[in-house]
């Protein structure tokens, strides 16, 4: 094991991420493990840096007093004395090719140190709002605007003295020097909006490409339906495959697009209602931000009421059952068209309006909340009243509702901080397409329920002391996801919270901050963590004669691998350095062996 340089206590030189520049420091602590040190800036800023990046105070005072040791007068007599035609000075014993390498070297040093100068400034640069810095927002399209302008102000010299001084060289040495470094900083400033403007341009294709996007266009369908299909068999084990298929007719029924047609609009009217409060989303890559107006927990109430209202009049909530799977199809059909009508908007859409970030985010957070929540409860409570009814029970069983419980507690914690969807990747990163119209509308409504339609006709006992287990398992994925997911969310929103004081985090160039304390500091994406141990807890209650039921499981534990194997390549590409330190401060993963 090395041996550490630098004491607790030592107050020495760190050098800012990211940056050229060296500040004064105090050394707070050592990792063994990690090799880092736990640096104070005078502001109050911690950061996690490496032995390279620390220097003593020492090396630099001997720098600066080297640079200074000859004195103005000693470097005066010098000069006068070169001007002397009989006495060369020593320095023009040098050749004309050295002297001309040694102007080009110092040069090139002044340029790239200009470079990294504004650099620095351009992303750390202070804002009344730090909020806005560590969301990736650019201070203001204006002040950089300014900028540029101020520069280009610098280049409008008198046209006349211009010419005169162009065509008699008698510029002085110090004016061009200083033209040289104002077109210099003029060009850092145009490839840093070139940079800009590239990056937010979205590069790479997932899932395959366009073959294979165009391929789970039918999969996903065509395995929503199996899904279905082997549910309403006797025996729905994967060996007894394919289940029969239904008649093509039977799988349409115009009273049932109606019923989903009704749905839908009377949604689309609960959303519309002027009721809830207008919120601020992220800044999207061109520093504009949308607003979203946070009324999801009044519509479930009003479409609760509309419910109880139909039970209330008699109306056999378990015809959803009997017409599951055209209510399905229904679905299905209403996403493609939807997902055609909007690729061909997106033809001729502005390319500021396209994924990612675009202007489709409050259609994304009206489709989750919805159909994709709003929906899976309805469902659950279809399937709870078909089982009372086709089982002659008068209470439905224990598993039943384990299963309706569980779910609808994960929706109203959704309703109840609809705020944090603004924040997640479906809000800020993702376009409006054929994955969040079918997913939404069809796969997860139809597919997360699944465990409520396997025992209405696979029915399934359990103790009270194993239900006791079962729901505090459920307890504890939904305090570790709702923990997590709430430190992400606040920091995101203000990370100058005073009550997020306690969160450390590593400065990256972007201007975002990576939490290294907290439920983030003990494993990465713990939120991860929290939601497979709920989709189990979800699974468990409908035993263990059949694999169908932990279809949700095993897809949601494969989604999140792909998920967490994607942010990992995109951090790295995205944070670099800043990511590879904060790999060493959190060094477990929820997937560790997988990829």
């Amino acid at each position: 094991m090395p041996n550490r340089r630098f004491a607790d206590g030592e107050v020495v030189m760190g050098r800012w991420p990211g940056s050229v520049l060296y500040y004064e420091v105090q050394v707070t602590s050592y990792d063994d493990v990690s090799h880092l040190y736990t640096v104070k800036y005078k502001d109050g800023t911690e950061l996690a840096l490496k032995e390279s990046d620390i220097r003593s105070q020492s090396s630099f005072k001997h720098r600066k007093s080297q640079s200074s040791s000859s004195s103005p007068s000693r470097r005066s007599t010098s000069r006068s004395r070169s001007r002397s035609p009989g006495r060369p000075a020593k320095g023009r014993r040098r050749s004309s090719s050295q002297s001309r390498e040694h102007k080009d070297d110092k040069k090139k040093t002044i340029q790239e140190t200009n470079l990294a100068l504004l650099v620095l400034v351009f992303l750390f640069k202070p804002s009344e709002n730090n909020t806005r810095r560590y969301n990736g927002e650019p201070d203001s399209t204006e002040r950089n605007d300014t900028s540029c302008i101020i520069l280009e102000e610098k280049l409008k010299p008198d046209l006349e003295i211009e010419r005169v001084l162009e065509h008699y060289s008698l510029r002085p040495r110090k004016e061009e020097k200083k033209k040289e470094e104002i077109y210099s900083e003029k060009k850092i400033f145009e490839s840093i909006k070139t940079i800009e403007k590239a990056s937010s341009k979205t590069k790479e294709l997932e899932f395959g490409g366009r073959i294979g996007t165009f391929t789970l266009i039918f999969f996903l369908p065509a395995t929503v339906f199996y899904l279905l299909l082997m549910c309403k068999q006797e025996d729905p084990s994967l060996m007894n495959f394919p289940p029969p298929l239904p008649a093509l007719e039977s799988l349409w029924e115009a009273r049932v697009f109606g019923v989903f047609l009704l749905w839908f609009f009377l949604q689309v009217l609960f959303y519309l209602l002027p009721v809830g409060k207008v919120v601020e989303g992220l800044p999207l890559p061109n520093g504009r931000k949308l607003q979203y107006r946070i009324n999801g927990f009044y519509a479930f109430i009003l479409t609760a009421a509309a419910i109880g209202t139909l039970l209330y009049f008699q109306f056999e909530l378990h015809y959803l059952y009997d017409h599951f799977m055209q209510f399905a199809v229904s679905a299905a059909a209403f996403s493609m068209g939807l997902s055609i009508y909007l690729y061909i908007r997106s033809l001729k859409a502005p390319e500021e309006e396209l994924a990612p970030g675009g202007n489709s985010g409050e259609l994304r957070i009206f489709w989750k909340i919805s159909f994709q929540l709003f929906a899976t409860v309805i469902i659950n409570l279809a399937m709870l009243l078909a089982e009372m009814k086709i089982h002659n029970q008068s209470m439905p069983s224990l598993s039943m509702i384990l299963v309706n419980s569980f779910q609808l507690l994960y929706v109203v914690d959704a309703l109840w901080n609809e705020e944090a969807i603004l924040t997640t990747m479906d809000i800020t990163h993702d376009g409006f397409g054929f994955m969040l119209a079918f997913g939404d509308l069809v796969w997860v409504p139809f597919v997360y329920s699944l465990q409520a339609l396997y025992l209405v006709g696979h029915p399934t006992e359990i103790s009270w002391p194993v239900a006791a287990a079962i729901t505090i398992l459920n307890c504890i994925g939904y305090y570790i996801f709702r923990s997590a997911n709430s430190q992400k969310n606040n920091f995101r929103r203000n990370p100058a919270d005073p009550k997020l004081a306690y969160l450390k985090f590593i400065p990256t160039a972007t201007g975002k901050g990576l939490l290294v304390t907290g439920w983030w500091g003990f494993v990465r994406h713990p939120n991860y963590l929290g939601d497979i141990i709920m989709a189990l807890a979800w699974s468990l209650p409908c035993g263990f004669n059949h694999i169908l039921p932990y279809f949700y499981v095993i897809y949601f534990i494969c989604l999140l691998v792909h998920r967490e194997a994607r942010d990992e390549h995109h951090c790295k590409q995205k944070y670099g350095l800043a990511w590879e330190r904060y790999c060493q401060r959190v060094p477990y993963r929820i997937f560790p062996y997988i990829y």
